[in-house]
């Protein structure tokens, strides 16, 4: 991981702890699939089937019945989806 990549990732995760509320500064270190889909922009239901299918490569935790997602993981995955403007990832 190049430093750049690094800086990207911790300001996706000021971004992230921002969106749902948190402090900036010290983003929680997972949410719930409520709020990874806010931060995504999908429905808890599409988080539910990309789990199931396998559909995208986004880790998440499952400790009986809870999910959680990392809030690094949920940085990756996003900075993984940025394209440029020519469209090359």
């Amino acid at each position: 991981m190049t430093t750049n990549h690094a800086f990207n990732i911790e300001a996706i995760k000021a971004e992230i702890a921002a969106q749902l509320g948190y402090d900036p500064k010290t983003p929680p270190m997972q949410v719930d699939d409520k709020q990874a889909a806010e931060v995504l922009g999908v429905k808890v239901s599409t988080l539910s089937v990309w789990r199931s299918t396998g559909r995208y490569d986004l880790p998440f935790l499952k400790v009986g019945r809870l999910v959680r997602y990392r809030v690094s993981a949920l940085a990756e995955f996003l900075a993984g989806c940025t394209a440029n403007h020519a469209g090359e990832m």
